[in-house]
């Protein structure tokens, strides 16, 4: 794992690079912090050794940009300073992951080196919740990049939301990144809805609905097993609230619980903005794409009945980067689906209510 470390001082570079490379370590270097961001999002380093004190960006700035823009997959940051123990809670604040003082010792930063990497490969875990998201999609094999768009577009909600006062207790970086991870998880419990039902082409009968809606219990369900043997496991207590709540409706007309308002976990009101947005904006066997001013409009139109106002906002503000992502994964949506949405009259529903949803 190459280790990038950021100082403009030539010679603590060279005297940090030497004790690194000895311990095994393959190093790459940057003189400051906007050096640094560049390498950073080319992908090759995810461990970063920082100072904090550098001209252009600081080591804290860095580590906000870092922790603003993790599409690549995560970094462990460790900041350096001569200021000692005061500046711990403000760089571990910024999204630090270990502080150091200088003069360092270099066997210390050898081991704390080895501890982020074993930080880094738990993202298997990551990998793997990911993997038993696209088990259940291969089901239903039409549906394109449905979840790489779903989980960016609730990255890019949430993110938002963490800006405004009145969600700045409840989401901070570390939920900006677990609804990006958990957020694939919403539609798992299809993989227990029987073929007969889930890849009908045609429309499906009263029963057959309600079969195809129990997909949000068994979801939950699933992942609620889970939680009982890894009791507090954050990413499992969120995809289980996702997959439970995604298709409630803050008015109280949605399923499986007919949850009002707050009631409805917060991941659950932004996954299904994203959800029902990458619906109305993807190619389907019964429909062409909807341009991106037509499901604003519909999103918008549907503000305090289906969606959350907060989260309506926050789509409204951010609408440029759902734009940029839809575009992003534009090959990827020529596959048609045949999944039904909410706001959408499709062929899978079984009628041609607005309000029917798969």
């Amino acid at each position: 794992m190459r280790i990038l470390i950021v100082d403009d001082d030539a010679t603590s570079l060279e005297m940090l690079g030497h004790a690194l490379t000895c311990a095994g370590h393959e190093v790459v270097t940057a003189r400051n912090g906007r050096e640094a961001l560049t390498i950073v999002r080319g992908g090759s380093c995810r461990v970063v050794i920082s100072d904090w004190e550098m001209p252009e960006m600081t080591g804290v700035e860095l580590c906000r940009a870092i922790r603003a823009d993790e599409a690549a997959g995560y970094v462990y940051i460790i900041l350096l300073s001569a200021r000692g123990e005061k500046d711990v809670v403000e760089g571990l604040s910024a999204g630090a992951d270990d502080f150091m003082s200088k003069p360092f010792n270099p066997a210390e930063m050898s081991v704390r080196v080895r501890i982020g990497e074993r930080v880094l490969s738990l993202e298997t875990r990551d990998l793997t919740i990911f993997a038993m998201a696209k088990l259940a999609e291969s089901r239903d094999p039409e549906t394109g990049a449905h979840l790489e768009r779903v989980c960016n577009y609730s990255r890019t909600l949430a993110h938002y939301l963490s800006t405004q006062p009145r969600f700045a207790k409840e989401v901070d970086a570390g939920y900006v990144r677990l609804i990006y991870l958990t957020s694939p998880l919403h539609d798992i419990g299809k993989v227990a809805i029987p073929d007969c039902v889930l890849l009908k082409p045609g429309r499906l009968s009263n029963h057959e609905f309600e079969i195809m809606k129990t997909h949000a219990t068994l979801g939950a369900q699933t992942l609620e097993a889970a939680l009982r043997q890894f009791p507090g496991v954050r990413f499992l207590e969120m995809g289980r609230d996702i997959a439970a709540t995604h298709h409630e409706r803050f008015d109280g007309s949605g399923y499986p619980a007919r949850l009002v308002g707050e009631q409805i976990p917060l991941a659950g009101r932004i996954v299904a903005l994203a959800d029902v947005y990458d619906a109305l904006t993807s190619k389907r066997i019964y429909k062409d794409a909807f341009s991106h001013d037509i499901a604003h409009s519909i999103i918008l139109k549907e503000s305090g009945s289906h969606f959350d106002p907060d989260v309506v906002d926050a789509f409204v503000q951010t609408e440029k980067r759902f734009i940029s992502i839809r575009t992003e994964f534009e090959e990827l949506e020529e596959a048609p689906g045949s999944i039904g949405h909410p706001s959408l009259p499709t062929s899978r529903s079984p009628s041609l209510s607005v309000s029917a949803s798969c």
